[in-house]
C-alpha cells in the first residue's frame, strides 16, 4: 500500500517525509446548497414546493469549468477543499431513492480536483435543517417524515423562508439564521437527536423519528463514500477524509423553560418568539410576540407584533395521505395535531402551558440537561454511528469532528473517543460585521470571552480601536485552540468556516470598486488565524455564480471570495510578461487570458502602482467591461479584497511550525520553526509566494541558515510561486519583504498611509537563486 499523502502525529499534519502540512483552504462551493435542475436559488419560489423532482448534477459547478475553477484558487494559494454537498443532493427523491447520477458526477468533479494536487474532505451541509424551512440540507421529505408541512410554513412563521417570501428582495439580511429557534428548527433538530427520549410517540416504519432521520442520513453519507471508494483513485490521494454534520443545533434540548427566550440565546432578528408561542402559532393560535433588530452593539429590541395564521397550521392535516413516500405511521401519532401537545407539554383545548420544563431535563433519569451535556451525550453518540460508517468505507478516513458552534467542544481527552485520526473543526464568525455587514474600525466585542464567563459584565468585552480589535479576534481563535486541546486531547484543529460579507455599507464596494473595508476585515480575520496556532483553516466561501446583484444566491448572503462582476485579483509577471487580469464576462466561465499592450500597461517597479489604479479605474470604453444583464449597470469591478486573502503561508515546514505571519501592511512575511535535522535535498520548507506581493526580482530574503530558491510552478491551469528553503536542524526563522506600493481607494488597507517607496533588489543572508 502507498504511504498516506497525508497523515496525522499528534497534532500536526505531516507527509511521506515527515513535513508539516498546513492545510490553506477554501469551502467549494456555496453554488451547492441549491439544486441545479430546476436552478431554484433561494429567491426563486417557482417549482419551490416540488422537492422530490430535482437534481443537483452540475453542482457546484459544471465539469468542463472545474479546470478553470481549480486553477484559479491554486494560483490563489488555496491547498486545501472543504466539499460541499447536502443530503438532499443523494436522497431528495424519497427514503432509499439515491440519486446515482449526482454520486458518479462527484466523483468526476473530485477526479478534476485531484488534478490540481488538492486535499479534500467531504462536508455534509446543513442550515437550519433544510431548504424548504429556510437553509440548506435535507431532503423535503424528513419534513413530511416529522409530520410537518413546508406550504404552512410561512403563514405560522415556523420557518422564515426567502423563496416563499412576499418580495424576496426585501428579505432582511442573516434573519435566515434564526430559524435554528423557531418552530420547525427546534422541532426537526430535538427529533433528530433525541426524538426517543421527548417523542416516543412519534414512530414511523416501526422506528422513532430520531433513528429513521440519522439512519437515513448517514446511509446517505455512507453510499456516496462507497462511491467514491469505488472509483478506485480518490480515497487517501484526495479525498483525505470527511466532518459530521455541519453546524449541528441542539434544538430544544437542555431548553429550561419554554415560556421565555433563554439567556444563552444570543441572536434574535425579527419577530422573537418563545419556544412555547412557536408552538401555539406553529398551531394557528395568534401571538404577540417581540421584535427585535441588531445594531451596533449586538441585538435590542424594538416593539411587538402580532401573528396570527387565522387557523392555519404548520403541521400535516389528519387527511394527509402517508403512502405518497410509501412509509406506515404509527396509529398513536396522530396527524393534524402538535406532537409536542401529543406528549403534553401544553393543552391545545384551553392553550395553556402544562410543561414548561419538558425539554430541560432527561425524561428518564431526572438529570438537568446543558449545551454541554448535550454535546457530550446525544451529539458524540451520533457522531459515532456516523464516524463508524464512514471508516466501514473509508479506513483510513480522517474524521473531521464539528461540534456545536462557539460551544464548549466534547470532553474525549484520554478515552475511547480521543480518535488519533480525528481533527477538531471548528466555525468562527465575527458576529458584529456578518450581521451589520459593516466593518467597525472603532469598536468590537469579543464574543468568545462573554459566552466563557470571563467578563463580570459584558461591557468589559468591548474592544476600541483596530489594533484592539485585530488582537481581540487573534485571542478568541487561540482560546478555541486551548480549548480543542483542553477537551478533546491532541489534535490537529481546523475552522473550517470562517469568512466576512462583501456586501458591506449597502454594497458601496461595487458602486465604487473601493474594496478598502473588505480588505480590512480580510486581513485582520487572517491576522487571527495566522496567530491562531491552528493547524489551517478553509475560507468561507468560494461561490462560481456570484453576483452584485444577488450575491451568493443564497438568503442575501454575500461572501464568495470571487465574483462574476469583479475582476480576478492580477498576477505580477517576471520580466517580459504582461499583468494577467480577468475580463468579467458573466457570459464566459473563463477570464484567465493575458491581455495585449493595448489593454493594460506592462508591470515593472516602479509604475506597478499606476498599473494597478488602471486596471481599477478604467473608463469603461476602455478596461475590461463586463457584459452584463445586472440590474446595477453602474457597478464599478474591483479585485474582491484579494490583496487580503492572496497572501503568502507555509506548505511544507521541514520540522515544526511554530509561527508565521504576514504583514499586509509593509508586505512582509515570517516564519519560524524548529527542525530535529537539516531540510534534505528532496524535502524542503516550501512556502506559498504570491507573485503580486512578491515579484521575484523584487523580493528581499533573509535566512537564519540555509539556501533557498523563488520558483514559479506550472500547475495544470495555473502557475503557482513557491519559495523553497534548504536550512539547517535547530530553531531557524525566514524574512520576506515584498514591494511596498502605494494605496488607493481600491487597495487601501486598514491604517495604512500612502506609501510609494519600493525595493529595487534583493537583500540576501545565505545563498540564493531566483527562478
Amino acid at each position: 500500500m502507498a504511504p498516506l499523502r497525508l497523515r496525522i502525529e499528534g497534532h500536526r499534519f505531516k507527509d511521506s517525509h515527515s513535513r508539516e502540512i498546513t492545510l490553506r483552504g477554501i469551502n467549494v462551493a456555496g453554488d451547492s446548497k441549491y439544486p441545479k435542475c430546476p436552478d431554484i436559488a433561494s429567491h426563486i419560489s417557482s417549482n419551490f414546493f416540488d422537492g422530490d423532482n430535482v437534481s443537483f448534477v452540475g453542482r457546484p459547478f459544471p465539469l468542463d469549468e472545474a479546470p478553470i475553477h481549480f486553477g484559479r484558487l491554486r494560483k490563489w494559494g488555496y491547498n486545501t477543499i472543504r466539499y460541499v454537498f447536502t443530503w438532499e443532493a443523494i436522497e431528495h427523491a424519497g427514503p432509499g431513492k439515491y440519486d446515482d447520477e449526482f454520486c458518479d458526477y462527484t466523483v468526476e468533479l473530485l477526479r478534476s480536483a485531484k488534478d490540481h494536487g488538492f486535499y479534500v474532505f467531504m462536508d455534509p451541509h446543513q442550515d437550519v435543517w433544510s431548504r424548504f424551512s429556510g437553509g440548506s440540507g435535507a431532503p423535503m421529505w424528513t419534513l413530511y417524515a416529522a409530520g410537518l408541512n413546508p406550504k404552512s410554513f410561512k403563514k405560522t412563521q415556523a420557518a422564515l423562508v426567502q423563496n416563499t417570501y412576499s418580495n424576496p428582495a426585501e428579505f432582511p439580511k442573516m434573519i435566515w439564521s434564526t430559524n435554528y429557534t423557531r418552530m420547525v428548527g427546534q422541532t426537526m433538530f430535538t427529533l433528530f437527536w433525541a426524538g426517543k427520549d421527548f417523542a416516543p410517540k412519534a414512530i414511523i416504519d416501526g422506528e422513532n423519528i430520531q433513528d429513521h432521520l440519522q439512519s437515513h442520513f448517514i446511509a446517505a453519507c455512507k453510499y456516496l463514500a462507497q462511491k467514491i471508494h469505488d472509483a478506485g483513485d480518490l480515497e487517501d490521494r484526495v479525498v483525505i477524509g470527511w466532518e459530521s454534520l455541519n453546524e449541528p443545533h441542539r434544538g430544544l434540548i437542555g431548553v429550561q423553560d419554554i415560556s421565555v427566550i433563554p439567556a444563552e440565546q444570543q441572536l434574535q432578528l425579527g419577530t422573537s418568539p418563545t419556544a412555547f408561542q412557536g408552538m401555539l402559532t406553529g398551531s394557528g393560535r395568534a401571538c404577540e410576540e417581540t421584535t427585535w433588530a441588531f445594531g451596533s452593539f449586538g441585538p435590542h429590541q424594538t416593539g411587538k407584533k402580532l401573528v396570527d395564521p387565522k387557523g392555519e397550521s404548520a403541521w400535516l392535516p389528519a387527511e394527509y395521505d402517508d403512502s405518497i413516500y410509501g412509509w406506515k405511521r404509527d396509529a398513536s401519532w396522530k396527524l393534524g395535531e402538535c406532537l409536542w401537545a401529543q406528549h403534553g407539554v401544553w393543552d391545545p383545548s384551553s392553550d395553556a402551558l402544562l410543561r414548561k420544563d419538558y425539554f430541560g431535563k432527561h425524561p428518564k433519569t431526572g438529570e438537568t440537561l446543558s449545551y454541554e451535556l448535550f454535546t457530550n451525550t446525544y451529539f458524540m453518540d451520533h457522531y459515532r454511528k456516523y464516524r463508524d460508517a464512514i471508516r466501514s468505507v473509508h479506513s483510513a478516513a480522517i474524521m473531521f469532528c464539528q461540534p456545536p458552534v462557539m460551544e464548549i467542544p466534547p470532553d474525549i481527552k484520554c478515552t475511547q473517543d480521543d480518535d488519533r485520526n480525528m481533527v477538531h473543526a471548528v466555525h468562527y464568525y465575527d458576529g458584529l460585521t456578518l450581521l451589520t455587514k459593516h466593518w467597525n474600525k472603532l469598536y468590537n466585542v469579543d464574543v468568545i470571552g462573554v459566552l466563557r464567563g470571563k467578563y463580570l459584565t459584558p461591557a468589559f468585552a468591548v474592544k476600541i480601536g483596530e489594533k484592539a480589535i485585530r488582537n481581540c479576534l487573534r485571542d478568541q481563535l487561540k482560546f478555541l485552540r486551548d480549548e480543542s486541546l483542553k477537551y478533546m486531547g491532541e489534535h490537529p484543529m481546523i475552522f473550517t468556516e470562517i469568512g466576512i460579507p462583501y456586501d458591506m455599507d449597502d454594497k458601496y464596494a461595487y458602486r465604487t470598486g473601493n474594496y478598502s473595508r473588505q480588505i480590512s476585515a480580510v486581513d485582520a480575520n487572517h491576522f487571527a488565524l495566522e496567530g491562531s496556532q491552528s493547524n489551517g483553516f478553509t475560507w468561507w466561501l468560494y461561490m462560481s455564480q456570484n453576483n452584485h446583484e444577488r450575491g451568493d444566491h443564497w438568503n442575501g448572503e454575500d461572501l464568495s471570495i470571487f465574483s462574476q462582476n469583479d475582476y480576478e485579483f492580477p498576477s505580477i509577471p517576471r520580466d517580459g510578461e504582461r499583468l494577467s487580469t480577468t475580463s468579467p464576462d458573466r457570459t464566459s466561465p473563463s477570464f484567465s487570458q493575458s491581455q495585449s499592450a493595448t489593454d493594460i500597461t506592462k508591470v515593472a517597479p516602479h509604475n506597478v502602482h499606476t498599473v494597478i489604479k488602471t486596471a481599477t479605474h478604467m473608463p469603461p470604453s476602455q478596461a475590461l467591461v463586463p457584459q452584463s444583464t445586472s440590474s446595477e449597470p453602474s457597478s464599478t469591478p474591483g479585485f474582491r479584497a484579494g490583496e487580503a486573502f492572496v497572501r503568502p503561508s507555509a506548505i511544507y515546514t521541514a520540522g515544526d511550525l511554530l509561527k508565521s505571519g504576514f504583514d499586509l501592511r509593509n508586505r512582509t512575511f515570517t516564519l519560524s520553526l524548529v527542525a530535529a535535522k537539516a531540510a534534505t535535498e528532496d524535502a524542503p520548507t516550501e512556502i506559498f509566494l504570491p507573485d503580486f506581493h512578491f515579484p521575484a526580482p523584487q523580493t528581499a530574503v533573509s535566512v537564519s541558515s540555509g539556501k533557498w530558491v523563488i520558483q514559479s510552478d506550472e500547475e495544470l491551469s495555473s502557475t503557482v510561486q513557491r519559495l523553497r528553503w534548504w536550512h539547517g536542524g535547530g530553531d531557524q526563522m525566514i524574512n520576506i519583504q515584498g514591494v511596498k506600493r502605494g494605496t488607493n481607494e481600491a487597495l487601501r488597507t486598514s491604517g495604512v498611509e500612502e506609501e510609494d517607496s519600493y525595493l529595487d533588489q534583493c537583500q540576501v543572508k545565505g545563498p540564493c537563486t531566483v527562478m
